[in-house]
């Protein structure tokens, strides 16, 4: 980070949704805002410490950032191990996850953002991997100003993930009434997503006339910006990230009454 970023702190909170609540991990700057919000999409490991980190992260560039349990249905508070046996939990968790269940939880997570008030009302997605699925299929389906979606998998794969009945990236088209831009980051070497999978999902996003920016690193593999991981990549996670605070920094600047756009309370710049 080059500029100084906002000291932090952290809460969780138990989000009414579905009769029950979700278990939600909250960081935002120590300072009483209003804050834009971003909600972060897990990888396939749950809400880990990494997650945790990355929360913050995002949070000292001035937002209330927000982790759901996607997985509070099935195995709440499961946090995974990147290892064989940690990819497998995941992977058996996220074959349970149903379209109806996340759209609500994503809308139980909004009101509850709107509930605060710390917040601005401009809320964005960063998600990674399976966050990455999490937060594309959350473009179609809610508002949100502003999408990263970084190495995500099964976009055009049918019954994997969100992927049922039909493949995720079909419903590229209702990003249209939520308005928005997206940033699609990948590695030019994953092992989850294709070169092909990749350019399809730009083709749809194109014709959906969604505004959008493709970056492929080249010789990256999936998991870059993991630096707890062999897979992390210094240089294009640092680039990852800059573009990822650029997104943030000129989308959720609030809105007044007559649509103009106001200074962003997010400050702070990621190196």
């Amino acid at each position: 980070m080059s500029a100084a970023p906002y000291p932090v702190v952290t809460e969780t909170a138990a989000v009414p949704v579905g009769g029950g609540t979700m278990a939600a991990h909250l960081v935002r700057p120590a300072a009483p805002g209003p804050w834009p919000a971003v909600i972060v999409g897990f990888e396939m490991f749950g809400v880990t410490d990494y997650m945790r980190r990355t929360a913050a992260r995002i949070a000292a560039l001035g937002y209330l950032a927000v982790v759901p349990d996607f997985y509070h249905r099935t195995s709440p508070g499961f946090e995974g191990v990147a290892d064989e046996a940690g990819r497998a939990a995941g992977l058996a968790l996220l074959r349970r996850l149903e379209r109806a269940e996340v759209r609500a939880d994503l809308r139980a997570v909004l009101d509850h953002l709107a509930g605060r008030a710390d917040t601005t009302g401009r809320v964005g997605m960063v998600g990674l991997s399976l966050g990455g699925h999490l937060a594309y299929f959350a473009a179609t389906q809610v508002e949100l100003a502003a999408t990263a979606v970084v190495y995500p998998g099964w976009l055009d794969v049918t019954g994997t993930a969100l992927g049922s009945p039909d493949p995720v990236l079909s419903l590229t088209p209702d990003m249209a009434g939520h308005g928005g831009r997206l940033l699609y980051l990948i590695g030019a070497d994953d092992h989850v997503v294709t070169a092909d999978q990749s350019r399809l999902t730009e083709r749809a996003l194109t014709a959906a006339g969604i505004r959008h920016e493709v970056v492929v690193y080249p010789d990256t593999p999936h998991g870059f910006l993991a630096d707890e991981r062999d897979t992390y990549r210094q240089e294009q996670a640092e680039d990852a990230w800059r573009r990822i605070a650029g997104l943030l920094g000129a989308e959720l600047a609030p809105v007044d009454p007559a649509g103009n756009v106001a200074e962003n309370p997010g400050k702070a710049t990621l190196t």
